[in-house]
């Protein structure tokens, strides 16, 4: 779910004044500043186990009943997010979606884990798992509460976690929402989570999950009207075993759509709900959940559809079962589908299909059945209980990836005297879908706790200005309560600010007493908010100086300039324009490289913590613009490093930076997501050698320069990217983390047994302490015919081995998960041939190798003669982009210009004569296909047939007859649509 509180329409969908309205409609009822106080918390008291009693009638038998007893009005009304109560069949209010993603948010203070792609970095399937329990229990104690003001449902049993959008491009905004760039390691850890959330009861399930955002979602820039291109391979190999793990494994109940388009074509209406999700075992009941503000997209911000009945009615027949649209105003939504079904764009059919899979989800969940549902007795006490803080801190701990260590600094000695440098060293930060932290223990906090005050000393870092009006002569001060004037006649504390640089030109103010600057709703500055926590963030600035070498301040959030009001010298955002701002004259009071560079030379060591704040330059909705650190972040780091060479470099942060200075100067190097209540704790743990780190990175570290692909550019196969097939060195490769102590592995032997291969290992601690090693399987095809991946993962373990302690570790690989995605006849397929199998400590440092051959018969070719040549089934392709056939179905290939198309070995059996081409195109003039084959190249005119999906077929005799298995290739010229090459003879 995006953004906003239980339901975050993206900002390009709505008016200004609408957005603004449903998101404070929704903050007042669901935010834990607003929210009511929850029950006390008694921390000390175990987390209950729940009951175990079962219930008796089918299901589907009990959904049937029910749908036959709602009257058609009531039926639709059931399809909106807020589906209003039914008093005469006993359903109460239910409200589809409650956000808990790494902790239960917006509904007061929760366990807070560390950021999903922390919990990644762990590669344990076991810790997710405890996690999601600990995350649906805490659900199930918000369900138990009296509804919210303004609500008439309870807190949603339908969790909207875990994404498992794979982490294909390190720049993605989302990043980290997900869990790896390795389809494998998402489904898995996903699973595992999802089993959390749901229970172990047969019958019952603790909470209902959803899988977030299907499909082909990684970029957030334009998100609602750009398109990525998923080729078959790419769909098949990468997006959709993220997604088919999961559902396959029995433990999860829904999915959501994402915002973007695939293939052309929004994926609210993508066939893929139909002929994939609910096609797989366990997915026929999923039910589907929108996106906010999704369905009136289709016609808003996609134009996909003429108008809002007739979107909705494609929306209802594609699969999605749950409309999360116009907040809590349900008639909007009712009335819309009510047109579609009197216009006859639905049947009541399509309608009660939707209804049976929510009703069904209402059923597993226990609503109906409250004498027999085993955890309708949770209590409030679970809510940020003593059982759920152990599985906090470990979490917190096991995301912590230990990236260099020269020289062995760490782990730091217990009399050390340490220097921490950087405001993140003493703050924890939360993100757009933490909840309320029950506390907050930061870097400092734990270090001190654990060596005394006088042992620790801290910086942030940051240079302190005083900003001097040039139309009052004072400086800006601020009041008690925080308020802003230009009325400061000398440097105080109060005309103080410390300046925080984000990057990209972005920067943060904070007073005296750490509050940051912000606009209130009035357009007045004023230094009251404690962090930056809002959709639309208020507390972001930009500094720009003028040639008169004065500084003129824009307010980000609201796009407008700073401005001083005469006579009261009151600060506030009024200046529409730059050349109407005030002008400052900025005094640095004090620098804070200067500040790192005293303390550190004063240390036996420095810890020197960077990263971002989740709210800032890449989030939901804002894609980062470069993979650099902060120039303000890197200046403290070199100044901190030339003070004083035992410089440990602490990144906590939502995604990888390209930190090769470090990599190179720095003796130690960490890194750590953003790790909840509990990671200072759990950062210091590694520190003092309290914990031996075995985080391993979930993603590839690029280095600075390294050369990205486009964030809309999809085909990781062509593009080579990601670790599957990257070809150039990265900074820190997928897969890597040190640890305090080495492991020894033995020889690594594969055999097959029928449909598994099963892969031993030893694997030895040959270190002097206690750790833990994440042993991961490659694979790699040495015969294959198409370019599969130079290594792929097929399995991993965590293990946890004391000091000398060996174990013999066994992996089953289905023979299957060797293969790859046939595109010549639309099937998954394992060629017969040579595998290497290798197994080490991440997906660079491979330590032992062994080998299988696949027998079988050989790889039949394309055929050409039987039936059509899909376009979108090339090998190969340049030039190109993949969009929709019809609005509802089918895919195309589409060229601008010049496009290239290949498709290998083709079988043309006896000979071939003739071609015909099923194409479209709306331009005017020239334009043609070229068949390049036997050596001989026939062309093709392409005529304007009126419009994209006007299709014809245009047949012309080949050049040359062309017969047996040979290469096509394809040279589309000009703006044309491809959809079908068809051979006769």
């Amino acid at each position: 779910m995006p953004g906003k509180r239980a339901g975050s329409p993206p900002s390009d969908a709505l008016t200004a004044a609408r957005f603004a309205a449903n998101f404070e409609a929704l903050r007042s009822t669901s935010s834990e500043e607003t929210h009511e106080a929850p029950a006390p918390h008694r921390r000390t008291t175990p987390c209950p186990t729940p009951r175990t009693e079962t219930r008796g009638s089918p299901l589907d038998e009990r959904v049937k009943d029910l749908v036959s007893r709602l009257e058609l009005a009531e039926k639709i009304a059931l399809l909106h997010q807020h589906a209003p109560a039914i008093p005469r069949l006993g359903l109460a209010a239910h409200v589809t979606g409650t956000e808990a993603l790494h902790g239960v948010s917006w509904l007061g203070e929760a366990t807070s884990f560390p950021q999903a792609v922390g919990l990644g970095a762990s590669w344990n399937r076991e810790l997710l798992r405890r996690v999601g329990e600990a995350v649906g229990t805490e659900v199930r104690a918000f369900h138990e509460r009296p509804p919210r003001e303004g609500r008439s449902a309870p807190v949603s049993l339908n969790v909207w976690a875990p994404v498992v959008n794979p982490l294909r491009h390190p720049l993605w905004g989302r990043n980290e929402e997900g869990y790896a760039e390795d389809p494998l390691l998402t489904a898995e850890l996903a699973t595992a989570f999802t089993r959390g959330l749901r229970g172990d009861h047969p019958v019952y399930w603790r909470t209902a999950p959803t899988l977030k955002h299907f499909l082909g979602y990684n970029n957030e820039n334009d998100r609602t009207s750009t398109s990525g291109d998923l080729r078959p391979r790419v769909l098949n190999e990468y997006e959709l075993p993220c997604y088919r793990g999961p559902v396959e494994a029995g433990a999860v109940a829904a999915v959501m759509p994402s915002y973007n388009l695939v293939n052309g074509r929004p994926a609210h209406v993508s066939p893929l709900i139909a002929d994939e999700l609910r096609k797989w075992r366990g997915g026929d009941g999923l039910l589907v959940c929108s996106d906010a503000e999704a369905p009136s997209n289709l016609v808003a911000a996609q134009r996909w559809y003429p108008d809002h009945a007739t979107g909705h009615a494609a929306a209802l027949r594609a699969g999605v079962d749950s409309f999360t649209d116009h907040g809590t105003d349900s008639p909007v939504t009712v009335g819309r589908l009510t047109e579609a079904l009197e216009r006859g764009l639905i049947s009541e059919a399509d309608i009660d299909a939707a209804v049976s899979r929510r009703l069904a989800l209402r059923i597993m969940v226990g609503e109906l059945d409250p004498e027999l549902d085993p955890y309708a007795a949770t209590g409030q006490e679970v809510i940020a209980c003593a059982d759920h803080r152990a599985p906090a801190r470990e979490a917190a701990r096991q995301a912590v990836v230990l990236l260099r260590n020269e020289g062995d600094l760490l782990p730091l000695p217990a009399d050390a005297r340490i220097a921490v440098v950087g405001p993140l060293g003493d703050d924890v930060l939360r993100d757009w879908y933490s909840g309320s932290l029950p506390y907050r223990v930061t870097l400092l906090d734990a270090l001190r706790e654990r060596l005394g005050a006088e042992a620790v000393t801290y910086t942030d870092g940051l240079d302190r200005i005083a900003l001097r009006s040039t139309s009052t002569g004072g400086y800006l001060s601020t009041s008690a309560d925080g308020l802003l004037a230009a009325t400061g006649h000398q440097v105080g504390p109060a005309e103080q600010f410390a300046v925080q640089d984000w990057g990209q030109g972005v920067t943060t103010l904070q007073a005296h007493d750490g509050r940051y600057l912000t606009k209130d709703d009035y357009g007045i500055l004023a230094a009251t908010a404690g962090h930056p926590d809002e959709w639309v963030v208020q507390e972001t600035f930009r500094l720009e100086r003028g040639e008169d070498g004065r500084v003129r301040i824009q307010h980000l959030g609201s796009g407008h300039w700073v401005a001083v009001a005469a006579g009261s010298g009151a600060v506030t955002t009024y200046a529409p324009s730059r050349e109407l701002a005030e002008p400052f004259v900025v005094r640095t009071v004090s620098a804070g490289a200067e500040a790192a560079s005293r303390i550190a030379a004063e240390a036996d060591v420095v810890i020197v913590v960077a990263g971002n704040d989740p709210h800032i330059n890449g989030r939901e909705t804002e894609d980062r613009a470069d993979l650099a650190l902060p120039p303000q972040q890197e200046e403290l780091l070199r100044a901190a490093r030339a003070a004083n060479p035992r410089t440990v470099l602490a990144l906590v942060s939502s995604y990888p930076y390209a930190v090769d200075w470090a990599d190179r100067e720095v003796p130690a190097v960490l890194w750590t997501a953003h790790g909840g209540q509990e990671g200072g704790r759990a950062l210091a743990d590694v520190l003092l050698g309290e914990h031996s780190p075995a985080g391993r990175l979930p993603q590839t570290w690029y280095r600075a320069g390294q050369q990205l692909p486009d964030l809309l550019d999809y085909d990781i196969i062509a593009n080579r990217s990601t670790y599957l097939y990257l070809e150039d060195e990265p900074l820190y490769p997928f897969g890597h983390g040190l640890s305090y102590t080495s492991f020894r592995y033995g020889e690594l032997a594969a055999v097959l047994d029928g449909s598994e291969a099963v892969v031993t290992l030893g694997i030895a601690n040959s270190g002097a302490r206690d750790g833990a090693e994440v042993v991961q399987l490659y694979s790699h095809a040495l015969d294959s015919r198409v370019p599969t991946p130079l290594r792929r993962l097929q399995d991993f373990q965590r293990v946890e081995l004391a000091a000398g302690e060996e174990r013999v570790l066994t992996f089953r690989v289905p023979v299957a998960a060797l293969g790859h995605w046939d595109v010549a006849h639309g099937r998954w397929t394992t060629d017969p041939g040579r595998y290497t199998l290798w197994a080490g400590a991440s997906s660079a440092d491979l330590r032992s190798t062994a080998e299988l051959t696949l027998t079988g018969p050989a790889p039949e070719p394309r055929p050409a003669l039987r039936s059509p040549v899909l376009a979108r089934d090339f090998d190969a392709s340049s030039g190109v982009r993949l969009v929709d056939r019809t609005p509802a179905e089918g895919e195309a290939v589409a060229s601008q210009a010049l496009g290239q198309l290949l498709f290998q070995d083709t079988d043309f059996g006896s000979g071939a004569t003739s071609v015909t081409l099923t194409v479209a195109r709306t331009a005017p003039g020239g334009a043609s296909v070229e068949i390049h084959v036997g050596g001989a190249v026939t062309t093709a005119p392409v005529p304007p047939t009126g419009g994209r999906h006007a299709w014809t077929d245009v047949t012309v005799d080949l050049t040359e007859p062309v017969s047996g298995v040979q290469d096509l290739r394809l040279t589309l010229r000009g703006e044309l649509r491809l959809a079908e090459i068809a051979f006769a003879g």
